[in-house]
């Protein structure tokens, strides 16, 4: 079976083609035959095209940025024209899956795409005005480019559709439950994935664990697991509550917006503050990279910098020692605000939880920044959480970084979203013939 998988955000689109033999799915993430990505922020009037195949292939190329579909149309063309071409024809592809981010209340699980389906992720698009329309022209691509083929929406909010109430619904006025205003969580595939790979890994069937996974990258979110199904989680109505995140402040006191609304703040300026100016990159100045505020964290700082320019005699040498310092103290207070609110959050995931078995740190910052982790895991050490520092400064993938008597076992994980959405794929699939076998 060939699974091709299309991942759209806001200013890029994924997608990778997997090929699957048997009646099974294999254990690990098979490696993709074929996986592209369209960046659209590349340069003004361009996007970068680049494709890469299992049997070493590489094609990378500007397209034009203008137009959406054209550039996704181009892009499923590298599968089976050009140098990077994997299959002989659009029509052997047998299945595609869509990350859509908003399902709301009505899907809970992953689905066939119909024109009903089509037709609420549309109307979602106001609760994810940035996702949900490009998830929507992915599908509209595929059909005017491959036809009939099969298409499958797999939402990012499924997983945290079976919150309890009382995490899920704001104390706000009861009207609002009604206008369907509560908390929905995101990175629902890869909280996911990541509880059924500890379990793996650890080899513990999912419902005797009780597990936080941490997903940390330019967008952060918690999820509490317990007994396989999500409880607790710190993304909200949107993905801007919760942890502090690359470019969203996440959380904040909502008499904030309201003082900024009454001084003259347009709406349109707010969401561009809390989205676009906030976080990482608000607070340091620096980057909504967590490398680049590191780095800045370990130059000079301030007092060292205007002393050594003073000694000089050099009033440039001050002023620029001057202005290194602000730079590396306000890197300093965003690294601190971001651990502080991380450990605030999985505190309340385990209040939820009444224990923990498993943490698990994942995507861009939580697989690649062992500082983060050990920062993290130090609040914790009264739970009798032992961290290898050894371990966690090797920045493992698929494996444990607790010491052998620690209490709660600590996993890095790599996210797999793509995997995870073409095992949803061949799930249903694999459903659909057991119905039709049965009517047969």
């Amino acid at each position: 079976m060939k699974i091709l998988v299309l991942n759209a955000g806001s200013s890029s689109q994924k997608s990778c083609l997997y090929e699957l033999e048997g009646d099974q799915l294999p254990d690990h993430p098979p490696t993709p035959r074929w996986q592209a990505q369209i960046d659209w922020t590349h340069r003004s009037g361009m996007a970068e095209l680049k494709v890469k195949t299992a049997a070493g292939q590489v094609l990378q190329t500007e397209i034009s940025a203008s137009d959406r579909e054209q550039g996704i149309t181009d892009l499923l063309a590298t599968l089976w024209q050009g140098s990077t071409q994997v299959i002989d024809r659009p029509s052997d592809i047998d299945i595609i899956g869509h990350r859509v981010v908003h399902g709301g209340q009505t899907y809970r699980d992953s689905t066939w795409i119909t024109a009903e389906v089509k037709g609420a992720i549309a109307d979602l698009a106001a609760l994810a005005p940035a996702h949900n329309p490009a998830n929507l022209q992915g599908i509209e691509a595929i059909e005017a480019v491959l036809g009939t083929v099969q298409q499958v929406a797999v939402f990012d909010t499924a997983f945290h559709a079976q919150i309890p109430d009382a995490a899920a619904i704001y104390p706000g006025p009861y009207e609002w439950v009604k206008q369907g205003i509560r908390r929905y969580g995101f990175h629902g595939i890869s909280h996911q994935y990541c509880m059924g790979r500890a379990a793996q890994l650890l080899n513990r069937p999912v419902e005797q664990l009780r597990i936080i996974t941490c997903h940390l990258g330019n967008g952060c979110s918690l999820a509490a697991i317990r007994n396989g199904q999500c409880i607790d989680t710190t993304m909200g109505f949107t993905p801007l509550d919760g942890l502090m995140m690359g470019t969203r402040s996440g959380a904040v006191d909502p008499g904030i917006l309201l003082h900024l609304l009454r001084q003259g703040c347009s709406v349109a300026d707010l969401d561009y503050q809390l989205n676009k100016a906030s976080g990482l990159q608000g607070i340091s100045g620096v980057s909504n990279d967590m490398r680049q505020v590191m780095a800045a964290v370990a130059k000079d700082g301030a007092k060292d910098g205007a002393k050594d320019g003073a000694e000089d005699g050099a009033k440039d040498g001050a002023k620029d020692g001057e202005a290194a310092g602000e730079q590396a103290s306000r890197a300093q207070l965003a690294l601190d605000i971001y651990v502080h609110r991380l450990r605030s959050s999985i505190g309340a995931m385990l209040a939820s939880l009444g224990g923990l078995d498993v943490l698990v740190f994942t995507a861009g910052v939580g697989e690649h920044s062992a500082w983060v982790r050990a920062a993290a895991c130090e609040a914790f050490q009264f739970l009798g959480l032992q961290l290898d520092l050894v371990r966690n400064a090797e920045n493992p993938e698929d494996q444990l970084i607790s010491t052998p008597d620690s209490t709660v076992s600590v996993l890095v994980i790599h996210t797999e979203e793509d995997w995870a959405i073409a095992r949803e794929c061949w799930r249903l699939s694999a459903e659909k013939g057991s119905l039709a076998s049965t009517d047969a």
